[in-house]
């Protein structure tokens, strides 16, 4: 059985070995589904294992590990030397992506999906500001403003996007701030000049594989010619750009790895999970519209694993 919810935590149980258990989750929206996903598929093979999952961002999850509130976190980000310093031990489980958002309905969608970004054009929309309207933007007379959203919750998103336009943490970007990854995505499907990001998880519809109903992805001018040439076009689906991430044609960042993480060493039963993530649970992966760990990264991982539990 799995629980899930949007925010909030559960103390997990640690009963005595071969006792069911249930094993408390919260945090990165990123990784969020995909959790669902693995948690299901396990506590079926495994009925004696139960999970209760909360998403509410990175920062949350992490704050909930280390405060022994959850059993394990979700962060969508790299691990941070003080929180590795408090214990965190985190194991990277799949690869996601954050891409740049807008409105379908933007009345400059079309030179937008010609033009994209390029890390310096995002910047002086998200960081310096020096870009405020969508003529600054397209190099065209639009007078219109740019409505700038970010998130306000504390988000391995936020910390990647960042990255990418080459600053260093969340707190480097400006805007409307809006909690979690579906509100961000909702702030800008209801504002004809918004501008946002997500990560791929909402920013397309996990069962047609198309892009949300009233959500575009800006694409990025990767080599900065300012325009997206046949090669920089591969957003129409969930698999296109999966496909992109893995074969590291979309940049790293605002791609990362997602990581599972732990106070201390895990126990018994949350290594077997881990375990069974990084070799079973890998076939569930591309399904949900995340991009598999390659061989080295798993074989990585288990290595982090060996001994944990015993």
């Amino acid at each position: 059985m799995v629980l899930v919810g949007c925010g909030g935590n559960a103390a997990s149980s640690a009963p005595d070995e071969g006792q069911p258990r249930t094993i408390a989750v919260s945090g990165a929206f990123a990784l969020f589904p995909m959790m669902t996903v693995w948690a299901e598929a396990y506590s079926a093979a495994h009925p004696e294992v139960r999970f209760d999952v909360q998403g509410g961002g990175a920062g949350k999850g992490m704050t909930d590990v280390l405060a022994g509130a959850v059993d394990i976190a979700m962060v969508s980000r790299e691990i941070k030397p003080e929180e590795t310093a408090q214990g965190a031990f985190g194991v990277p489980v799949t690869i996601d992506a954050v891409v740049p958002t807008a409105n379908a309905g933007n009345p400059h969608l079309a030179e937008l999906l010609a033009k994209g970004l390029t890390p310096d054009a995002a910047a002086a929309v998200w960081m310096s500001r020096a870009t405020t309207t969508w003529g600054q933007l397209l190099g065209t007379d639009a007078a219109e403003s740019i409505t700038v959203y970010t998130r306000s919750d504390a988000s391995g998103a936020g910390e990647v996007w960042a990255k990418y336009m080459g600053g260093a943490a969340q707190e480097d970007l400006q805007g409307t701030a809006v909690n979690g990854d579906p509100g961000l995505a909702e702030a800008v499907r209801q504002d004809a000049l918004g501008i946002g990001y997500n990560n791929i998880g909402f920013a397309y519809n996990l069962e047609t594989g198309a892009q949300l109903d009233g959500l575009v992805v800006i694409p990025l001018d990767l080599n900065g010619d300012g325009t997206i040439s046949a090669d920089e076009r591969f957003y129409d689906t969930k698999d296109a750009i999966a496909a992109a991430i893995a074969a590291r044609t979309y940049p790293f960042p605002p791609a990362r790895e997602l990581f599972l993480v732990t106070k201390g060493a895990p126990d018994a039963a949350i290594a077997d999970f881990y375990r069974w993530i990084l070799t079973e649970g890998q076939a569930l992966v591309a399904d949900a519209g995340y991009v598999n760990l390659n061989a080295e990264q798993i074989e990585a991982a288990l290595g982090q694993l060996e001994g944990a539990g015993n």
